[in-house]
């Protein structure tokens, strides 16, 4: 049986101004990504070498998880308090 899982790997740069807000708003963001159908493992944790930099791990069960959990974050507060700011991801299948 092949493995059809999802993973994400990488990271996000949060500017200094939107620091508080984006660390106020990661909590919840876990806890709604954790009890989706789907989600494996879901980690989002501040670097101890780049400032403002947050390390993130994901894996969901398969494609039709990892896409619904894109399509739920769209209308999440996190969304909008992330809008615009850079990551650097890098998405694979399978191990």
């Amino acid at each position: 049986m092949p493995n059809d899982k999802v993973y994400l790997q990488g990271h996000i740069d949060v500017p200094p101004d939107r620091l508080q807000a984006v660390a106020e708003a990661l909590p919840l963001h876990i806890e709604l990504t954790l009890a989706e159908p789907g989600c494996l493992f879901f980690e989002v944790v501040p670097s101890n070498d780049v400032a403002g930099r947050y390390l993130v791990s994901e894996i969901f069960s398969d494609q039709a998880a990892f896409d619904a959990h894109q399509q739920r974050i769209k209308s999440s507060g996190w969304f909008v308090v992330t809008q615009g700011i850079s990551r650097d991801y890098t998405i694979r299948k399978g191990e």
